[in-house]
């Protein structure tokens, strides 16, 4: 079965290029397109697609918007945001939003490619920019995560690895009970457990954890 993939982007052009663009890689098809963010989630929902790329300037409703409705609506289907600019709190907003993907438009074709192949495998993408401000932004709480001649394995047992793995990912705490097969209280307790021996308090503080020590690729 071939990858269906929902383009949103309320510039024609753009909406044309993209289906150009990707319908060239065998096995990969447009199977919906929407013009604004409600439109997305709505098309989403009934075409289930296995990707969705949303810009994230539309009018009715912005992509981040867009995105969190369809995580909860869909949360089978991969999402992957493109923006005209990106900055540090961007990428914030669109961690806590449980996106994992995200892309620049003035990355080259490639990326995107690689972006859309990595979310069909459910991996995470995020634009070369924006891996480099979340490894060099951490701040005061995230540089301070190990102490001097304390490595990853001592501090974090193979369970919370696995957990932060997935959070990362953006698996919700029913999502990561389910996938390890434990109750979400359970993975609630443990998700509470590794924000307060990693001193964060941000899921994109945990992603930058994950980034930096190798947990999660680029």
């Amino acid at each position: 079965m071939g990858l269906r993939i929902l383009v949103a982007d309320d510039h024609d052009l753009m909406r044309r290029g993209l289906r150009s663009m990707l319908e060239t890689h065998p096995g990969w098809e447009i199977c919906g397109e929407a013009h604004t963010g409600a439109e997305a989630v709505a098309k989403v929902q009934e075409l289930k697609p296995n990707v969705a790329i949303l810009d994230i300037s539309m009018p009715e409703m912005d992509g981040l918007e867009a995105s969190r409705q369809i995580r909860k609506n869909s949360p089978k289907t991969e999402i992957l945001l493109l923006s005209m600019h990106y900055s540090d709190q961007l990428i914030r907003d669109i961690l806590e939003a449980g996106v994992r993907g995200f892309v620049v438009k003035s990355d080259s074709d490639r990326d995107l490619v690689l972006a859309v192949e990595a979310l069909a495998n459910h991996k995470p993408f995020f634009t070369p920019h924006a891996t480099e401000l979340m490894l060099t932004n951490l701040g005061t709480s995230s540089s301070t995560f190990v102490s001097e001649g304390e490595t990853l394995k001592d501090r974090l047992t193979v369970r919370e690895r696995e957990i932060i793995r997935l959070i990362s990912e953006g698996n919700s705490s029913k999502e990561v009970a389910t996938t390890l097969g434990i109750s979400v209280k359970t993975a609630d307790t443990h998700r509470a457990n590794i924000m307060r021996k990693l001193q964060v308090h941000t899921v994109s503080e945990l992603v930058r954890y994950a980034l930096r020590n190798q947990i999660i690729a680029p």
